[in-house]
């Protein structure tokens, strides 16, 4: 079990604002105190589709899930709305393209993340701790790297901070952050979504946390129906 305080500093010392480029423009990389990654309930842009009227009716189990978000998760926000998010593209570990429909089936905690994101870089192996522990055929962590260029950086940054179980998801394209960025969901990195078996934004939050503790695991048990 890691240490809630491994991977962060303590508060004081993490507040900051880290500006870096990206393709032909620039996001501010969003860094706050643990616990106090969303400052206000995003407003979400939800469709009328079939799949969105049908994750829109589980309301009642986001907000359930997010009030077992506590301590070091307590930033997790529920969706309001919730709303499909299968359709999300990126590729997969071995480098095809692939939808987050494509993990039906199965609980996600989808994470955006750059090498050039500090508070990424604190939060990684906390990430890669959860998967090593509570990954299986109803749960994964899905990091995805949206660095622009090849898998030299992106590579060399999962060695340096000693990932092992996290599987190497990747968009060069910045589409994907885009998207949520559309959506209300991502003010910069890192962003995190917990999502269900049936592609459906259960929260989400903006900011890093620490994945790998007591209260992470909990809310996971949560998603899962196991602490119900």
């Amino acid at each position: 079990m890691a240490d809630g305080n491994r991977f962060f500093p303590a508060p004081r010392l993490i507040l900051a604002a880290l500006v870096a480029g990206v393709l032909a423009g620039a996001i501010a990389v969003y860094v706050s105190e643990s616990g106090s990654g969303n400052n206000a309930p995003a407003q979400v842009a939800v469709g009328d589709s079939k799949d969105d009227v049908a994750c829109a009716a589980k309301a009642d189990r986001a907000k359930s899930v997010a009030a077992a978000a506590t301590g070091q998760v307590a930033a997790l926000l529920p969706a309001d709305p919730p709303q499909s998010l299968k359709g999300l593209a990126f590729n997969s570990p071995d480098g095809k393209p692939m939808t987050l429909a494509d993990h039906a089936g199965k609980t996600v905690l989808l994470n955006l993340w750059a090498t050039w994101c500090a508070p990424c870089r604190a939060e990684m192996p906390a990430l890669d701790a959860l998967q090593n522990e509570m990954g299986s055929d109803a749960f994964e962590v899905v990091a995805v790297n949206v660095d622009a260029g090849d898998d030299a950086k992106p590579k060399k940054f999962l060695e340096e901070t000693g990932v092992k179980a996290l599987g190497y998801y990747r968009d060069s394209t910045m589409a994907l952050f885009n998207d949520l960025k559309t959506r209300g969901l991502a003010l910069g990195l890192p962003v995190t979504m917990l999502i269900d078996g049936e592609g459906c934004l259960i929260a989400h939050m903006n900011g890093p946390a620490e994945w790998s503790s007591p209260d992470a695991k909990r809310l996971v048990e949560t998603a899962l129906g196991k602490s119900d």
